[in-house]
Formats: C-alpha cells, structure tokens, sequence
C-alpha cells in the first residue's frame, strides 16, 4: 500500500516539481552560505575601503600628495568608518564561521600533523595545495586583524603617543597593508576554486527564495 501510494505520487509531480524536489538544501548548506555571504560582503567593504587607503595616502606632505583632500564617492571620513566597521563585521564573521567548521579545523590540524609526522600519506598533491591556500589565507587574516584591532584603539599614535606595543606605528602600517594584500590575494584565489559551488547553491537558495510559479494546479494526492 505505502508502495504504491508513493508510485502515484512521483507520477502526479511534474518536471518541474521533480527538478525542485532534487534541489532540496540542507539546512547546514543554507547557513554556511548565509555565513559565507555575510562574510564576503563584509570582507569586500573593507578590502576595496583599504584599497583606498593604499592608493590615496592621508595629508597634505608639503603638496607632495596630489591626491590630498580628493574625493571618490565618498569621503575620507567616510572611507575610514567604513573600513573599521567593515573590518569589526568580517572579524566578527570570521570567528562564527570558524565556530560552524571547528570540526573540519581539527579534523584537518590531524591530518596534517600525520603528514608532516610521516604517519600516513593522508593528501594528495591537491589536498596540500589547498592545505597551503587555506593556511595562507587564515594567517594572513590572523595578523590582518590582530593589527587592524591595534589602529582601532591607537588611531593616532604617532611620535610621543605612540605605545611601541612589538613595533613602532609605522611597523604596524606596513604590517596590516601587507598582510591584507595576502589576505585579499588568497581570499580571490579560494573563491576561484570554490566558484562552482558558490554559484550553484546560490542559484538554488535565489530559487527557494523566489519559487518559480507552475502554470498547471498541482495533482490532489490522497492516500489510498
């Protein structure tokens, strides 16, 4: 009985319910890639705020600075918010997409301590580049934030208000550029390889959102 009431159902659903039933996600995909897509967008607020910064240096110099008091879109103030807020949000991201993949995190800290150790062939040649991808694109954000949380208490310290906390305030300039050119370098390179992934589950969660609407009623299904 439960047979064949299941073989009249599948043969009342059309293509199109047949196509939407197969692109059923799981809940843990749609919150990773709400993660992943909150995580982005905070990431390129302040990758293209520092590209900013990098490419339009603050003061005057002696007029030395053809770009000082320019405006592009919006202003330098603006700029500035815009980068820490976006900085503070991708943290803050960061840290709970960590949350979701600690078990993937400590599975992979296994694996590699086994290769290195020599205990077991455990990756292939893919499985390293990636490991050394992976590994970039986390230290890089590590000392990306650890020095971006630095300018957000010491904005301003310069000369005689500068704390010398490890380095100087120009040591921590150079640092926090260099480490979020990497980060942005290596966060393009991980989108690029994930990029069929990312398009085909946000394709699927766009059509969970907007349903596309049958033209035919659906077929009344009773249980015989």
């Amino acid at each position: 009985m439960p047979l064949h009431w299941l073989e009249t159902h599948l043969n009342a659903m059309g293509s199109e319910e047949l196509e939407m039933a197969r692109q059923i996600l799981s809940k843990q995909t749609k919150k990773n890639w709400w993660t992943d897509a909150l995580l982005l967008c905070s990431a390129m607020v302040a990758a293209l705020s520092g590209i900013y910064f990098l490419y339009l240096p603050s003061g005057y110099q002696g007029g030395r600075n053809p770009f000082y008091n320019v405006t592009v879109i919006f202003s330098r103030n603006t700029w500035g918010d815009l980068h820490t807020w976006g900085g503070i949000a991708m943290i803050a991201i960061a840290v709970i997409h960590i949350t979701i993949h600690w078990q993937w995190v400590v599975s992979m800290a296994k694996r590699t301590w086994n290769e290195m150790t020599g205990k077991c062939g455990c990756m292939n040649p893919r499985g390293r580049w990636n490991l050394i991808l992976n590994a970039t694109v986390a230290l890089s954000f590590i000392i990306t934030a650890i020095s971006g949380v630095y300018f957000l208490f010491f904005p301003d310290a310069r000369w005689a208000n500068d704390p010398l906390i490890l380095f100087d305030h120009a040591t921590w300039d150079i640092v926090h550029t260099w480490s979020g050119i990497l980060l942005i370098i290596g966060a393009i390179i991980h989108l690029a390889i994930h990029w069929r992934w990312a398009t085909n589950v946000t394709t699927k969660m766009i059509k969970g959102l907007f349903p596309p609407r049958s033209a035919t009623q659906p077929a009344v299904i009773t249980n015989p």
